[in-house]
């Protein structure tokens, strides 16, 4: 952290912007030095978050491009440190040589995530909000967008916070009575353990309860289109993800292997699977897609049920149907309604239904409906649920110390062997938060990251 370090903030690639970002001593000088203004004093006699306009200039002291620039100082930046971006046209030769110039004046390429974890390590942004900053990049939907900002701007470390407070001042009044037995100090009952202890875990109940929403808004829903051969299950995956991802042909068959697409339905991201068609077949290569399929069909939290709107239910479908009957959300999706309908849908009480056309797009309105219905927003508030297993996995072990608490204390144990497991628990959120998280963590969390961010 007492280097300075410089990278590209902005994509590969030709655009109309690129920018270049440093932190660290020596930021603002090494800026300045490279940048000339067009009129006034230079950049490191600016004020903070002041756009200046002016020359950029390579490392040989020739002109290179007109930029903006500015500087931010510790410790009201982004970082914490010293910082300093220059806003250049997008050409990847200017980014390239600008960065060879902030080489020469001393600054070293920055880490994939490095500038969010001398964020981190400088009391800047807690552990939740650093991974909100690589959700938020990664953010597909409005929904996932919205929680990821909110997570940015603390709404987890919040929820997290009350319940480590809470402990904390359950473990201060018993270290007070301990520590101090000549203070009138009221005694740490049993009632006022109970009491805290039964919070704490509601509490921590329904953090751990927001993880499948947190999830499913981050990393997608695991969806599959099951159907028999021939049903339009490839046509809908097209249909679905806007480009002809799957081949079409009209023989029963050509799916022989799972194919996979993410795609916004409802706003609802899907991952979704196209399987083969279920049936029973001779052909190996058909046989081995048939049992990927109903692996797919067993990992789904949605499976979209393809039928033939056209053709009388086969024994095949109800092998289908049966196979779709065991996911959490099913809806039935009765292809070809460009076609008589011939099928006896009286059959399908099990799930929702759908009448479309994936060839012409006729019915996907209804579709993107019945999807947004089975993953409903719920209560809790945007940014406020957990989203990845790391996060599931300290409240998981906070919620386990607090039960052998819960239990002990029911068991008559004294009050310090409680707190014992309490101070686990306080251990375990500190982890969820970065209060007391081991460092090969943290590397791995920010690995995830671009450079320059």
């Amino acid at each position: 952290m007492s280097q300075l370090i410089a990278a590209i903030a902005t994509p590969p690639g030709s655009g109309g912007v690129g920018i270049l970002r440093l932190s660290g001593p020596g930021a603002i000088p090494a800026a300045s030095a490279l940048f000339r203004p067009l009129s006034g004093p230079p950049l490191s006699a600016a004020r903070d978050r002041q756009l200046v306009y002016g020359t950029l200039f390579d490392a040989q002291g020739q002109p290179l491009d007109q930029v903006l620039a500015f500087v931010s100082r510790a410790p009201h930046s982004y970082t914490g440190e010293d910082t300093a971006e220059l806003h250049c046209h997008g050409s990847p030769m200017v980014l390239s040589l600008a960065l060879e110039a902030l080489y020469a004046q001393g600054a070293r390429g920055a880490l994939p995530g490095e500038f969010t974890q001398r964020a981190f390590l400088n009391g800047k942004l807690d552990l939740t909000q650093a991974e909100a900053v690589i959700d938020l990049i990664d953010a597909e939907t409005p929904g996932a967008a919205r929680s990821a900002a909110a997570q940015l701007e603390g709404a987890l470390s919040r929820r997290v916070g009350g319940i480590y407070d809470a402990l904390v001042d359950l473990s201060a009044h018993f270290h007070a009575v301990l520590d101090y037995p000549d203070e009138e100090l009221d005694p740490l009952r049993s009632e006022t353990i109970a009491a805290a202890l039964d919070t704490a875990l509601r509490d921590t109940d329904a953090l751990l309860a927001s993880y499948q929403r947190g999830r499913q808004l981050v990393h997608g829903v695991p969806a599959a289109i099951l159907g028999r051969p021939n049903v339009g299950k490839s046509s809908l995956l097209n249909a679905l993800a806007g480009y002809e991802r799957a081949i079409v042909t009209g023989c029963p068959g050509t799916t022989r292997d799972t194919i996979e697409a993410r795609v916004t339905l409802g706003g609802v991201l899907l991952k979704l699977t196209d399987t083969a068609g279920v049936r029973d077949t001779q052909d190996e290569a058909e046989r081995l897609g048939v049992e990927r399929s109903r692996a797919a069909a067993r990992e789904a939290e949605l499976v979209l049920l393809v039928l033939d709107a056209s053709q009388p239910l086969t024994d095949e479908d109800r092998a289908v149907m049966a196979l779709a009957r065991q996911a959490p959300h099913c809806i039935a999706i009765l292809n070809k309604a460009d076609l008589p309908a011939v099928l006896d849908q009286d059959v399908l009480d099990f799930a929702p239904l759908c009448r479309l056309s994936a060839r012409s797009g006729e019915g996907l309105a209804q579709l993107a409906e019945l999807t947004a219905r089975c993953f409903p927003p719920g209560a809790a508030r945007p940014g406020s649920l957990l989203t990845n297993p790391r996060q599931y996995d300290a409240a998981a072990r906070a919620k386990a110390d607090l039960l052998r608490a819960q239990e002990g204390l029911s068991a008559g144990l004294p009050p310090d062997l409680l707190l014992s497991d309490v101070e686990q628990a306080l251990e375990a959120l500190g982890e969820l938060t970065g209060a007391s998280v081991r460092e090969d963590i943290t590397a791995r969390i920010f690995s995830r990251f671009c450079v320059g961010k």
